[in-house]
């Protein structure tokens, strides 16, 4: 006596498990989904950003003073450097350069240190990757806002210095927090792209450095783009200061010193801020989403 046929029998694997309800084991989900799965995993974000943030100078006697520490030594640096060497402060009274010095240092080590991070997000945890089942954008989302609350940190002795040479509070200083919101969206979205890089090629990570230190002596840290390249052609400054670095700095400067008015900062200045941050946070997004189902692999 022959067993009866199978209800299944002739049905192709694709039709088989659209039958079932299954789907590919890792396969990447839709975008919508992918933000859904993302929100869904705020909690775990937020706490791993918090733990990384406690865990990087736990080594440290100073402990979590290095957060300030490290950044005011660089400024002293450069103001040694460039303030008083190179004289990079030209047509700058020494009560508006040191605040303008130790801001441009402060913001653009927020970027800086989101993209170093986001090139390690997913080689430098591979274990956690390969492990646990989540959306990997979680990883670079989280360094993103670890350095994020490490400026805020910071920000307290930006105040502080700022104040120490005449530029006291003012409703100006409420648009630093527009200004840190959209430059967090740039800084996320662009450690989302240095993640995926990251991922398939470690040895950006090597790289890197040399990138961002070429990018911060093109932005301003350390003097005036207009002042500097005032006898070079127009198009130079304006290339030098619509990059988005220069952007972000330029407009924290603006909120918090006195002295440095409207006259500083590029035309449609906060347009091209907002235009930054949309590109790189909703293009850097979907680039990292589209190769979701290969981190970890290889």
């Amino acid at each position: 006596m022959t067993a009866p046929a199978s209800p299944d029998e002739g049905l192709t694997a694709t039709e088989l498990a659209a039958k079932y309800g299954l789907s590919v084991s890792g396969a990447r989900p839709s975008l919508v989904e992918y933000v859904r799965q993302l929100w869904d995993r705020r909690h775990f974000i937020l706490a791993f950003s918090r733990a990384k943030l406690t865990a990087q100078y736990s080594q440290a006697k100073l402990g979590q003073l290095w957060q300030v520490v490290t950044p005011l030594l660089n400024a002293a640096v450069y103001f040694f450097i460039f303030g008083v060497i190179l004289e990079a402060d030209r047509g700058m009274e020494r009560e508006v350069y040191i605040p303008f010095l130790v801001t441009g240092v402060f913001v653009f080590t927020f970027t800086q240190s989101s993209v170093m991070a986001g090139v390690r997000a997913i080689s430098g945890n591979l274990g956690l990757v390969r492990a646990l089942h989540f959306p990997r954008a979680s990883l670079p989302v989280s360094f993103a806002l670890q350095q994020l609350q490490q400026l805020l940190f910071s920000m307290i002795v930006l105040f502080a210095v700022t104040v120490a040479f005449g530029s006291y509070p003012d409703l100006s200083w409420v648009l630093i927090l527009p200004a840190l919101a959209l430059q967090f969206c740039f800084n996320t979205g662009l450690a989302l792209i240095m993640a995926r890089a990251g991922a398939k090629t470690p040895d950006l990570a090597q790289l890197m450095p040399f990138v961002m230190r070429t990018w911060m002596y093109a932005s301003g840290v350390m003097y005036s783009i207009p002042i500097m390249l005032a006898d070079k052609p127009q198009w130079i400054a304006d290339v030098l200061q619509w990059n988005p670095a220069a952007i972000y700095m330029d407009l924290i400067r603006f909120a918090l010193i006195d002295d440095y008015g409207s006259e500083w900062l590029p035309d449609h200045v906060w347009a091209v801020a907002g235009g930054w941050a949309l590109l790189f946070a909703v293009g850097g997004f979907v680039y990292f989403w589209k190769a979701e189902e290969r981190y970890g692999r290889g």
